[in-house]
């Protein structure tokens, strides 16, 4: 059985928009893109966080995503060097190996290699990705993607990365009407730039 696993970098009131850059996505206006980036330039001088990023996508064993996060990856990792050095490099390498599965009501074909397309019934077909051996599939992003899995009971952790910063605007990874869920905390870290790194799993995982 494979594990279905989200990552996000969030800030303390749960936003999770556009962490990575000042154009990812300014839906809804948003104005506070690169927030990730900007704090870990200014307050990570060890890498630490770059480090767990490398040691989670190690795991990676698939890529599950939402159309406006597959476009975002499609259109950086799908076209990066993949022999740049460092982590850049290495995750270009290892996301166009792997299998990319996308959940869309509008695209109809997915250019970039090894990805494929859900279909209509995404919880029936990603419950049929989870049921089948494997190791871990990986969703960052994908907000309204990871909402329809909450729903449907289909997520086995959360891998979250809180940031001491309150934008009071932006895409949430928990708005308002997610399912009940019921977590529990396995795994805490703090970084000495201030984040703080933690791992939540479903109460019935084991």
């Amino acid at each position: 059985m494979s594990t279905i696993v989200v990552q996000a970098f969030i800030t303390l009131d749960g936003v999770v928009q556009a962490g990575g850059g000042p154009d990812e996505d300014r839906e809804g206006g948003f104005e506070h893109g690169g927030w990730a980036m900007d704090y870990d330039e200014q307050m990570d001088k060890l890498g630490e966080g770059g480090k767990i990023v490398e040691e989670w996508e190690s795991r990676t064993e698939a890529l599950l995503l939402g159309r406006r996060t597959y476009e975002i990856f499609a259109g950086s990792w799908g076209v990066w060097d993949e022999n740049a050095e460092g982590l850049q490099g290495e995750l270009t390498r290892r996301y166009n190996r792997i299998p990319k599965y996308v959940a869309s009501r509008t695209l109809t074909e997915v250019a970039w290699k090894n990805s494929q397309l859900l279909g209509p019934d995404v919880p029936a077909a990603v419950e049929k990705l989870r049921a089948k051996p494997g190791g871990e599939i990986r969703v960052w992003g994908s907000t309204e993607l990871i909402r329809t899995l909450g729903e449907h009971d289909l997520v086995d952790e959360y891998r979250l990365a809180v940031y001491p910063l309150v934008l009071g605007t932006g895409k949430k990874l928990f708005s308002d009407g997610f399912a009940l869920a019921r977590l529990t905390l396995v795994e805490t870290r703090a970084l000495r730039s201030g984040v703080l790194v933690n791992t939540y799993r479903r109460s019935d995982a084991g």
